[in-house]
């Protein structure tokens, strides 16, 4: 039997920078939505809108990282920009004293995030060898995600030890977050992208042609799954409904996470070896059982249980999607594909978290996770177009 060998370790040094980041940003975000709705008195449609716009920002913006990173063939330099940017914007989080301070942190955090994000995930691909992009991309999300789960338990420690002293967390994130900037400077090398003088422009009708049928594909599947996926503002809010202590609400993301870290690796394992659209129906399915147990729940089990179900259905199709996005797309547009796709993303984040706050507001926590759950089934009509394609 022949023994694999290790992946890269910048790719291994990628998911680290992206674990450091994930620790800072979820000590904020696992106690953010309770400051906002209870602290600062705004309504669920207002977290949905600030969660919305935040998020689809980061998703946005990665459209221009994108174009850039393909034009000047640059990787590293611009995510070192975008982590740079978001730990920056860290210490905002404990000084802010008004909600106008912690949307504006969020939004330029989130610009951060948007400007890395394209060049990264096409980063990733350059590195990896073609036949394990699948097990790239899950090392660097389970990693990402071991992050989502460690920096809330470190926010209820730091909760107990102080007595719910919400602005010590965010202090104590910004450590991690100058540790993710530093291990991508220092162990993660520029990939320059070789330029022959001949690329069209990456978002001119020349370059978008070269991209398969198979992009667009995944590209309508993904923004419909975010749609249907609210933002983890809505979990942290209807786990906590169950009259929970405010130190257990980084619980609600710890329980999350570790199921997606978990998993996130053997699934991008399986995505080398099995056809990825069978990864993304059960993907699909968990989600739509996950939204199902949140909507019913009338008592914390059955919630938890939904909880542990919308885990795994992250790790069932985040890493997947990204690997086939970039086996699908040309290496000179990798980076614009990624940008398109969350593009895409990005929209529908928005247009899902308004829906689902409003509907929140209007008839409840039941009626904004039977959404999810309805809008969730509509990507299973596109799977068999990527069965047909081999996918």
């Amino acid at each position: 039997m022949t023994r694999r060998s290790p992946l890269p370790t910048a790719i291994w040094a990628l998911g680290f920078t992206s674990l450091f980041m994930d620790i800072s940003s979820e000590m904020i975000h696992a106690l953010l939505p309770l400051y906002i709705t209870g602290t600062l008195g705004a309504g669920v449609f207002a977290l949905g809108l600030i969660e919305g716009i935040a998020e689809a920002t980061a998703l946005i913006v990665k459209i221009f990282s994108g174009v850039i990173s393909d034009i000047t063939g640059k990787r590293k330099a611009l995510a070192l920009l975008g982590y740079g940017m978001a730990a920056l914007t860290k210490p905002l989080f404990p000084l802010a004293h008004s909600l106008e301070l912690v949307i504006t942190a969020r939004f330029i955090d989130r610009i951060g995030k948007g400007i890395r994000g394209a060049p990264r995930d096409a980063l990733v691909a350059d590195l990896a060898p073609p036949e394990r992009r699948g097990e790239a991309y899950g090392l660097r999300q389970s990693l990402d995600t071991i992050g989502a789960f460690v920096g809330p338990l470190i926010a209820m420690a730091v909760l107990a030890y102080w007595s719910d002293a919400l602005r010590t967390v965010f202090w104590f994130a910004v450590i991690p977050a100058f540790l993710s900037v530093a291990t991508l400077f220092f162990f993660v090398p520029e990939r320059d992208q070789p330029r022959d003088g001949k690329r069209p422009f990456p978002i001119s009708r020349a370059a978008l042609v070269q991209l398969p049928r198979t992009f667009w594909l995944v590209l309508t599947l993904s923004g419909l799954l975010v749609f249907a996926r609210v933002s983890d503002a809505f979990l942290i809010l209807r786990i906590m409904s169950f009259d929970l202590p405010l130190v257990l609400a980084p619980l609600v993301l710890v329980a999350m996470n570790i199921i997606y870290a978990l998993a996130a690796w053997p699934v991008g394992l399986l995505a080398d070896r099995l056809p990825r659209w069978q990864l993304l129906a059960l993907g699909i399915a968990a989600l739509i059982a996950g939204a199902l147990c949140l909507a019913l729940a009338s008592a914390l089990p059955l919630a938890a249980i939904g909880l542990l179900l919308w885990g795994l259905s992250l790790a069932l199709t985040q890493g997947v999607m990204a690997a086939m996005i970039a086996d699908a797309a040309p290496a000179p547009l990798r980076a614009t594909a990624f940008g398109l796709f969350n593009l895409a993303s990005g929209v529908a984040m928005l247009l899902g978290n308004a829906a689902s706050g409003a509907l929140w507001d209007l008839r409840g926590a039941s009626a904004a996770f039977m959404l999810t759950a309805c809008v969730a089934a509509l990507p299973l009509g596109l799977l068999p177009f990527l069965k047909r394609n081999r996918v």
